[in-house]
């Protein structure tokens, strides 16, 4: 097998692709040869994206009540949780946090919005004038995301200084249903393509644990190359206590360390970056995700549960000497 995994690796590097049944053989490498991928992923990492770590932070600006129906939401108004529940916070308090982050060395800062999308009015316009503010009193490269929007909301937020715009599948299209029923898979590319068609960066992954098949994972993953997205935040499942997926099993770290490098082998090019559930899942294998092929990690808190504490991660990248890049270029 690893014959197969440096011969794909090598194609990768001189500019090739990895053909569907390939990415689908990746999902059953276990063992010795698992280590095997994982090196070859990190070689593929370096080849397109250097050695340099990318952090982002975000702010949960607004929290609970959201109409959608996601199995894994805590914020979900279908599902009964310990979530906290505020309506949009203030400007002051979006700037705050943005030069927080900045100075806990991110540099992608996000605006996350409970709910389907956001109206033109007051909320709108709160979020365009601290973008705005970021822009001026920070070097953080400020980003959103605020559900399904058109191209008329994307136009105002770029003109505003947001540089990329987050919204996740969270899953392949074919194991969609099962995770959501209040919105449609094509509303979310949709949306996706119209952000890119107003000239602004595209973050966009999704959550793994959720009771999907390795098939499904390689299906996600394929979708996002379509799409040529800029950027892929992997999220692996913390089963929250009163959602629909309260009783589900935790993935492996190895499987999550896997699914990392079946990415990297996917979508050679593109920031990987690994987000919420990377505390709970990886435990001690955290510092393996830049091992196996990422090019980032989320750092501070998440939407509805805490983060370690930033310092804990600058040290793992010190052991690693790995060095942080200031810029989302």
């Amino acid at each position: 097998m690893r014959s197969a995994i440096a011969a794909i690796a090598d194609r990768i590097v001189a500019g090739g692709a990895i053909t569907d049944t390939e990415a689908l053989e990746l999902t059953g490498v276990t063992g010795p040869d698992l280590f095997f991928l994982f090196a070859e992923a990190n070689r593929i990492r370096e080849r397109f994206l250097g050695s340099g770590i990318f952090l982002c932070s975000i702010i949960n600006a607004k929290s609970g009540r959201c109409p959608e129906n996601c199995s894994f939401c805590a914020q979900s108004a279908h599902h009964r949780t310990e979530a906290p529940v505020y309506p949009l916070v203030d400007e002051e308090r979006m700037v705050a946090c943005a030069k927080e982050a900045e100075a806990a060395g991110s540099s992608c800062y996000g605006i996350i919005t409970s709910g389907t999308g956001i109206a033109r009015g007051e909320e709108l316009e709160r979020i365009l004038r601290a973008i705005s503010r970021i822009k001026e009193e920070t070097a953080i490269s400020p980003s959103c995301s605020l559900g399904i929007i058109d191209r008329e909301t994307a136009l105002l937020l770029k003109e505003a200084g947001m540089e990329t715009y987050h919204h996740n599948l969270e899953t392949a299209r074919s194991f969609f249903p099962n995770v959501c029923t209040t919105h449609d898979y094509q509303e979310d590319v949709d949306t996706v393509r119209v952000v890119k068609e107003a000239g602004l960066k595209v973050c966009c992954g999704g959550i793994f644990g959720l009771g999907e098949t390795a098939a499904q994972r390689v299906e996600l993953a394929l979708t996002l190359r379509e799409l040529a997205v800029d950027s892929v935040p992997l999220n692996f499942l913390n089963p929250i206590p009163g959602t629909r997926m309260e009783g589900a099993c935790h993935i492996t770290p190895l499987e999550c360390l896997r699914t990392v490098a079946l990415y990297r082998f996917i979508l050679p090019a593109t920031r990987i970056s690994v987000c919420g559930g990377r505390d709970k899942n990886l435990r001690d294998l955290q510092s393996w995700i830049f091992m196996a092929g990422a090019s980032g990690a989320m750092v501070g808190n998440y939407l509805t549960t805490a983060g370690r504490p930033v310092e804990q991660d600058w040290q793992m990248l010190k052991d690693l000497e790995l060095t942080v890049s200031s810029c989302c270029e």
